[in-house]
């Protein structure tokens, strides 16, 4: 229901107009402008219905302070008992949407108001197609650009490019039809994600952009990148069937801003190289960009600044878990240091009987490990670990730890081995 601002110093003249109205309108009331200053700043109103001639600040002083806390035309109708065509006139001059005399006849105030308001509707409708993906609801590209200009020179946040990983599969092997079918559900599932206030826009066929207001934590934002990639497979299986094996996926880079700066384009440049890195890394996941991360060829760098650059950030408890083209260089290296382990490394493959259970079998896993250790998922229901310096015996103790804290949720089975000398 459309909400209408009446203002009327007379009580009983504000009494009538709310009561010819408030049958197809929400109606709040003030007696004087600076009332209805503060009721607009709480409220919005969709228009105000205001008296001409007031004490202390009349109609035409309202609507242009109205205006200064709004940045979109304030649609107001006056209402006045002078007969004059001269404030008529200078009403119109000033952007009022209409003009009724008193005494009110209920029949042509409400006419005149549904004229407003209709002509609203239309108004926000065209602005809304000039602004949105008629796809997907989100921000058009030149909207996105348009906001994420604003917001970047003047909030701090993150800056997400994201982007679908294998998507032109899922148009080649069923169709286009249910390509829009991914990127509408995809759309949902960041609105579910990403907050109220945060904006996102889609920018390119499989690409998209979003601005979380505040956000700052680069632990949270992984968690949310996690949350993504968990929801679209959901969604995929659930429109493509149990058995659709495309590798559907998001990769995204972030920026801080005003960290990295305050140009949206400089800044959407350098959070596009962080996504380059996901997508050469496995992709399904997220990097951040930071500009002491550049390493120039002829810069001169101390050993502990190397040290800061190349070294884990946000360190969290619990085994280091890493995709499997990473997990893969990672068990390489170690069969190569092997011999050099008094201990030597174990090898382990878990294996779930229930893939739903995959996302909550891995956190147990990982915080069952040492930070030493490493852990990776392949496919839906395996998960290979490296037991750094650990003896077969230690192998049993982690399998042991690890089964006891999963508390027998579904059935796992462990396979055990000794890294081999590289």
């Amino acid at each position: 229901m459309k909400k209408i601002l009446i203002v009327d110093d007379e009580k009983m003249m504000l009494k009538m107009a709310t009561r010819i109205l408030s049958k197809t309108y929400e109606i709040i009331g003030a007696t004087s402008g600076a009332e209805a200053i503060e009721l607009f700043r709480a409220e919005r109103p969709d228009m105000v219905l205001s008296d001409l001639l007031m004490p202390e600040m009349d109609g035409y002083t309202l609507h242009r302070r109205l205006q200064e806390l709004s940045d979109e035309p304030v649609p107001i109708m006056f209402m006045t008992a002078d007969e004059s065509d001269e404030s008529e006139s200078r009403g119109f001059e000033i952007g009022a949407a209409d003009y009724i005399r008193k005494p009110l006849k209920p029949d042509l105030l409400r006419r005149r108001v549904d004229n407003i308001i209709e002509n609203l509707d239309k108004i926000t409708g065209l602005r809304q197609a000039a602004t949105l993906d008629p796809m997907t609801g989100l921000l058009n590209k030149s909207a996105s650009q348009r906001e994420l200009t604003k917001l970047c020179s003047t909030a701090s946040g993150a800056l997400l490019m994201i982007d679908l990983d294998s998507f032109k599969l899922v148009n080649d092997l069923y169709g286009h039809n249910m390509g829009d079918k991914i990127l509408i559900a995809f759309a949902d599932i960041l609105r579910r994600v990403l907050r109220s206030n945060d904006v996102v826009g889609r920018v390119g066929g499989d690409e998209f952009i979003a601005f979380c207001t505040g956000l700052r934590d680069e632990n949270e934002i992984a968690h949310k990148v996690e949350q993504i990639n968990r929801m679209l497979l959901e969604e995929a299986r659930r429109l493509m069937g149990a058995d659709m094996n495309i590798p559907l996926g998001v990769s995204i880079g972030a920026i801080f801003v005003p960290d990295e700066g305050n140009n949206f384009e400089q800044l959407g440049r350098k959070a596009d190289k962080a996504l380059y890195t996901v997508k050469q890394n496995g992709k399904h996941g997220c990097a951040f960009y930071h500009e002491h991360d550049r390493v120039e060829p002829d810069s001169a760098r101390s050993l502990s600044g190397m040290q800061m650059i190349l070294g884990e950030r946000n360190k969290s408890a619990g085994a280091y878990v890493v995709d499997f083209d990473r997990f893969k260089v990672i068990y390489r290296l170690a069969a190569r240091l092997v011999d050099n382990y008094q201990k030597g490394i174990q090898f382990m493959r878990f294996t779930l009987e229930n893939e739903s259970e995959s996302e909550a079998f891995l956190e147990v896993l990982a915080h069952a490990l040492r930070r030493s250790d490493c852990v990776t998922q392949h496919g839906r229901n395996q998960f290979f670990v490296l037991l750094m310096e650990a003896t077969s015996t230690d192998g049993e103790l982690v399998k042991e730890r690890v089964l006891t804290n999963w508390a027998e949720r579904c059935a796992v089975d462990c396979d055990i081995e000794s890294v081999s000398g590289g």
